[in-house]
């Protein structure tokens, strides 16, 4: 559903001295303070990333030979600059902190990609994702190549896979019964499940969990988007556990 305010469409809607407080006027185009365009794009005179190696290359089997040549321009920290993809794999996966997200039932791919975008820089161990084994990976801007990614066909499938590895279930939905989880004790070894982006956790998956938590919200809406939601969550569990 559209946010509520003045009809766009509607000449007599529209605010003719340029206030325009529901925002029907076109966004802004300025540049941002470091001077990328205002949506994200990096400007065409900024260099990312670093050039060829100088000088001669160590010998270093996690090196990428191509790299070394041509420059990396990759989105990685500078711990990880001309670093094959398979080294960085094996590098996070054995600093992982022991903390999984799950997905269920998940609608939109932008959401998926930008939730293990997240996971992926927190260095979670793995995301699971339930119930659709397909998605557009475009929004996970490559980080999904440095993460471990399972698929789970239900949500029993997930709490035996759970149980099996030894995490509690920790729930997030804003759902009678649950508990802010600002200030709520996090169990250091869990897997944070996220439902469908309208319905939520489904009846079965919440029967299973040890601990169910929400986010306190302070405005009209009844529910965040589950990719900041599950950034919210994801985040206070770092400030608890992170090593």
């Amino acid at each position: 559903m559209a946010a509520a305010g003045p009809d766009a469409t509607d000449p007599d809607a529209t605010d003719p001295a340029g206030t325009d407080p529901f925002g029907t006027d076109p966004a802004p185009q300025g540049p941002n303070p470091d001077g990328t365009p205002f949506g994200g794009e990096v400007a065409a005179d900024r260099e990312v990333g670093v050039g060829p190696w100088e000088g001669d290359a160590p010998d270093d089997a996690r090196l990428d030979p191509e790299l070394i040549v041509e420059g990396d321009r990759r989105n990685v920290v500078d711990r990880y600059r001309y670093w094959r993809v398979e080294a960085i794999a094996a590098d996070m996966a054995a600093r992982a902190q022991p903390l999984h997200l799950a997905l269920m039932n998940t609608g939109r791919d932008l959401n998926i990609g930008s939730l293990v975008r997240t996971a992926n820089a927190f260095n979670l161990a793995s995301v699971q994702i339930v119930g659709r084994r397909r998605w557009n990976r475009r929004g996970a801007m490559v980080t999904d190549r440095y993460l471990r990614i399972g698929h789970r066909s239900d949500a029993r499938e997930l709490v035996d896979w759970a149980r099996s590895e030894g995490l509690a279930i920790v729930g997030v939905d804003n759902l009678p019964g649950s508990v802010p989880l600002e200030g709520q004790a996090l169990p250091e070894r869990a897997v944070l499940v996220l439902g469908e982006e309208s319905a939520g956790l489904t009846d079965d998956l919440l029967a299973s969990c040890d601990l169910l938590v929400s986010i306190t919200q302070y405005g009209s809406t009844r529910s965040l988007n589950v990719a900041a939601a599950g950034a919210i969550a994801m985040h206070a569990w770092m400030v608890q556990h992170a090593r």
